[in-house]
């Protein structure tokens, strides 16, 4: 279930009252002012770069801290209409004279011209205040144009964005101290907030994908903090990241209000919004956005007597790095190893101490997921460290019925045949007893389609109470991801097309699991199948294309939502598919967006990644895939 509640956060609004500062006064002796219109032009880059110039006008945003290393000058008494035909503010690079100036005093600055990779700026050679008052300037409200020429009348000004946003991505958050907001609502796919990956919905190469790149590119804008800094760097981790801390989250969705003006900037090839000051931590009075709050305390009912789902459970390893020789760590800031970099086989947690965090979190997460039937990725093959192959396995079911307070979860089994050789994350199923039970064993596919993959894992099920007509076969799922991209002329190297690397490996894994799974139909005596799991695939891509050729249906094209974020574009990588058989009996799908949609700062694997201490034991960001869910009416009589 979702709530949705607005949280205040205090804006800095320029006054009309101008400070009057002692740092320095110009009067009549000044050179000749150009107007800063003039210098910006009506261009991409200014017509007088080179040469000299000097400017007067109101100081909008100041930055002495923080990396920008300048402030922002704009014409006295502009920004009341949209008309000009040029932006009348310009970027001072003042590094040694910022400090010295504040938002609303009225400034003369005399420098260079100049084009910084995109951005005009005048590069201070010298900074007065002035004793006389200047009339204010008036923030802009203007709806954010789509373009790059219509953005550029308004560089470096004040302005109040007017319209829809909602926050697209928050990935760079925790690093760069900046957030993605989607612009209005998309045209080719209707009502749509969020920005989708194009291969989610078209076919790749398609012209509506290309339609839907672009538009998606248009409809993007960055929120910054007034900052360059990058915060995993080891002294700015001793900085409060701005806009977010253990209550207050900024999630992908929620809807995002401007409370207060903002400057349209260009740094790093983006349009960015800067805020008037560096904002440090949640509550700085110079945050000028308001962000819904979103809280999920469980998926959405989706009705039926049986519910199957799939989650990911972000290298759930019992056996940690500290256990073994050879494993480097993402380390925290005081230098304590969190989680393991590589140079071992152990994928998870540093620690018993980290991992207590990390299960703390997967436990929460899975004890308020409502599914009957639970597949996993990415937990432990605990064979490879000579345990039992279901040792973690059965750790984490154990753990989950303390939780409960009694025997709720069981788990399927490892078969009598096992491949001989696996990789160290493998795929499991979890069941609640009372729910349904298992029918023979489970059957894992030895196949060499899936050599540099998972090996899908198979159990089939009946309803508890039901007969023959309730049962179902479930197979647990994980492809060859998109990364990594090959140079060895197998056709597996990224075409360009939106499908990433490996999507030829991934084709010939949907047919293998579609053979595996008619056999199995005949084995266990059920044509009612589920497919489930991280496929590694959007549904349009060719590899969801095999599945559905073959007769089954994408359950998870019905709900409203979406798995995976990634470079903020929203989209599936996480099925659940039904066979014709089965799919009629469907009574309902949920993705429950409680990770991709988070900030990675809340991973268990930044905890004390930054002063403001980010971590909860509770289920946001679990993992970095979204748990998906369908309801199924299974009754005796077909």
């Amino acid at each position: 279930m979702i709530n949705r509640r607005p949280t205040r956060i205090a804006a800095a609004v320029l006054g009309t009252a101008l400070a009057v500062s002692s740092f320095s006064a110009a009067h009549a002796d000044t050179p000749e002012i150009t107007p800063i219109e003039q210098i910006q032009g009506t261009g991409s880059a200014s017509p007088m770069a080179g040469q000299d110039a000097t400017v007067r006008g109101v100081v909008t945003g100041a930055y002495a801290e923080g990396g920008i290393r300048g402030f922002y000058l704009q014409s006295a008494d502009s920004g009341a209409d949209a008309t000009g035909q040029a932006s009348s503010a310009i970027f001072v690079y003042a590094p040694d004279e910022v400090s010295s100036v504040s938002v609303g005093d009225h400034v003369q600055v005399s420098g260079e011209v100049s084009e910084y990779y995109g951005l005009t700026q005048l590069k201070a050679g010298s900074v007065a205040v002035l004793d006389e008052p200047a009339e204010a300037v008036k923030p802009l409200a203007v709806a954010l144009p789509a373009s790059d020429a219509e953005r550029e009348r308004f560089e470096s000004m004040l302005i109040e964005p007017q319209g829809e946003f909602t926050v697209s991505v928050n990935y760079s958050l925790n690093q760069y101290g900046e957030l993605g907001l989607a612009m209005g609502t998309s045209e080719i796919l209707p009502g749509e907030r969020l920005l989708r990956q194009p291969t989610d919905v078209f076919r790749p190469g398609s012209a509506e994908a290309k339609a839907l790149a672009a538009e998606n590119e248009q409809r993007s804008i960055v929120v910054d903090d007034g900052a360059t800094l990058n915060f995993t760097t080891s002294r700015n981790k001793q900085i409060a990241l701005p806009y977010i801390d253990a209550q207050q989250r900024v999630t992908v969705g929620a809807e995002a209000t401007f409370i207060g003006p903002v400057i349209l900037d260009y740094r790093y090839d983006l349009w960015r919004l800067q805020p008037q000051g560096q904002v440090i931590g949640a509550d700085d009075a110079d945050i000028a956005v308001n962000f819904e709050q979103v809280e999920s305390d469980a998926p959405d009912e989706v009705g039926g007597n049986v519910s199957v789902g799939s989650f990911n459970v972000l290298n759930y390893f019992t056996t940690t790095g500290d256990m073994l020789d050879g494993c480097s760590y993402y380390t925290d800031r005081e230098g304590n190893p969190i989680n393991v970099r590589g140079g071992c086989d152990a994928r998870g947690a540093a620690t018993a101490e980290s991992f207590e965090r990390q299960q703390s979190k997967i436990v929460a997460a899975l004890s308020k997921f409502t599914a009957d039937v639970v597949v996993l990725e990415e937990i432990e093959n605990s064979a490879r460290f000579g345990q039992h192959r279901d040792a973690a396995l059965a750790n984490l079911v154990n753990e989950l019925n303390d939780e409960a307070g009694r025997q709720v979860w069981s788990y399927a089994p490892t078969p009598s045949v096992v491949p001989a050789d696996e990789d160290v994350i493998r795929t499991a199923i979890i069941y609640r007893n009372k729910a349904v039970k298992p029918i023979d064993e489970s059957v894992i596919l030895d196949d060499p389609a899936f050599s540099n993959a998972r090996d899908p894992l198979a159990q089939a099920f009946q309803r508890v109470g039901g007969n023959q007509n309730t049962r179902f076969l479930v197979v647990a799922n994980h492809f060859k991801s998109k990364g990594s991209n090959p140079d060895d002329g197998s056709g597996n190297a990224d075409k360009g097309d939106g499908q990433g690397a490996w999507n030829e490996a991934r084709v010939g894994q949907a047919e293998a699991l579609v053979q595996f799974a008619d056999r199995l139909k005949k084995l266990r005596n059920t044509d009612k199948v589920l497919l489930a799991g991280d496929f590694n695939s959007y549904s349009a891509e060719d590899p969801m294309q095999v599945l559905i050729e073959a007769g089954y249906v994408d359950l998870g094209a019905e709900a409203d939502s979406q798995s995976y974020l990634y470079g903020g574009l929203v989209g599936s990588l996480d099925h659940i598919f039904a066979s014709k058989e089965l799919a009629g009996k469907v009574t309902g799908e949920d993705i429950w967006n409680i990770n991709a949609t988070e900030s990675v700062g809340y991973e268990y694997s930044r905890y004390n990644n930054n002063i403001t201490n980010l971590f909860t034991a509770d289920q946001y960001r679990s993992s970095d895939h979204d748990p998906v869910l369908v309801g199924l009416q299974l009754d005796k009589k077909n």
